[in-house]
């Protein structure tokens, strides 16, 4: 038998929320906004010329990069774009983390920055939240290769101040400090004028919360333009056309729209500040989570039997398995009406 095998690289890959398909669901599982895009966007479906998709796209991205840094007040060279903003990161990832120094995110947090450290070979420390899910900033103060902060933090939709992410900024100005900012469109505590003071900061956002385009993955990178250069170089070293025409087109055409934006960003904040009274009417316990979703568990009734009897009603909510957290909910927020058919499930599960 050959040893092929043995040069296979063997890692635990992330494992994303279920996407379950029921015409009765309700899907609470995996942060999914759920309003639909902009109006624009069926303005770019309804008029686009399929003769088009026959011809590779702009390697650059040109029209999507010029309506972020718009958007943004940047100029189009502190603006990187990807396919959602995981692709982003991964490419952050392999550009500014070669340091024999292990790279510093917390223990509870997005749970793909250590399959990328296991893939790319990095070295990586896991810091403890406290017991309140904050990040201690003293723990982030000591030598290191990097820095990694989701704000708000998924799952626990915990934001940190801009004093305090400025404070770790300033005590890490030899590496590269990526702010993960998927979430931060529900909190209205954007880090973005922190990369006009720090050269070492990069801002990673995305389409696919706030602006309802998960399905077309689009996420964009902002920072001094020497990062983008070095993380473009990454790009093309393995991928000349990232995105495609229609997502260029799509991404544009919905940064532009901010009226109907600031309306659905709205919508759901207020259903999930009333969500966020129900529950604790219900005797559940939480944070404040600032994203669209809430980390919850609740008082006397175990996380995964209320996991399970909701998924009985085809009602898809997010458990974790992980140590500290395995008795907690991510619950996201649906439109009102889905979370109210919760609540009241809730309440009879939990009677």
């Amino acid at each position: 038998m050959g040893s092929w095998k043995d040069n296979i690289r063997k890692i635990n890959p992330y494992v994303p929320g279920e996407q379950p398909d029921f015409p009765d669901m309700i899907k609470l599982n995996t942060n999914e906004n759920p309003y639909p895009p902009s109006p624009e966007v069926r303005k770019i479906l309804d008029a686009y010329p399929e003769s088009l998709l026959r011809l590779y796209p702009d390697p650059n991205s040109a029209k999507l990069v010029e309506a972020i840094a718009s958007y943004n007040k940047l100029r189009n060279d502190q603006v990187f774009v990807g396919v959602g903003s995981d692709d982003v990161l991964a490419i952050a990832f392999m550009t500014f983390f070669h340091s024999d120094k292990p790279i510093l995110f917390p223990d509870i947090t997005y749970s793909f920055y250590d399959v990328w450290a296991e893939l790319f070979r990095i070295p990586y420390e896991q810091i403890p939240l406290d017991e309140h899910f904050e990040i201690v900033r003293s723990d982030y103060y000591k030598e290191n290769g990097g820095v990694v902060i989701a704000n708000p933090n998924a799952p626990t939709g915990i934001c940190q101040s801009i004093e305090a992410l400025e404070d770790i900024i300033v005590h890490n100005q030899n590496v590269v400090v990526i702010l993960d900012e998927a979430y931060i469109d529900f909190s209205n505590m954007s880090a973005r004028k922190l990369i006009d003071r720090y050269e070492n900061v990069l801002i990673v956002q995305t389409y696919s919360k706030s602006r309802s385009l998960a399905g077309m993955r689009i996420g964009h990178a902002m920072g001094n333009p020497e990062l983008i250069a070095a993380m473009n170089d990454v790009r093309f070293s393995f991928n000349s056309y990232p995105m495609t025409r229609l997502s260029v087109e799509i991404g544009a055409a919905a940064i532009r729209d901010t009226e109907y934006f600031e309306k659905i960003r709205r919508k759901v904040i207020e259903t999930r500040e009333w969500t966020k009274k129900e529950l604790k009417r219900l005797g559940f316990l939480f944070g404040d989570s600032m994203a669209n979703f809430i980390f919850a568990r609740h008082e006397k009734v175990a996380a995964q039997t209320i996991f399970d009897k909701l998924r009985e009603k085809h009602i898809f909510v997010r458990h974790f398995s992980s140590p500290r957290i395995e008795n907690y909910l991510r619950i996201s927020i649906g439109t009102e009406q889905e979370m109210k058919t919760l609540i009241r499930e809730m309440e009879r599960i939990i009677q």
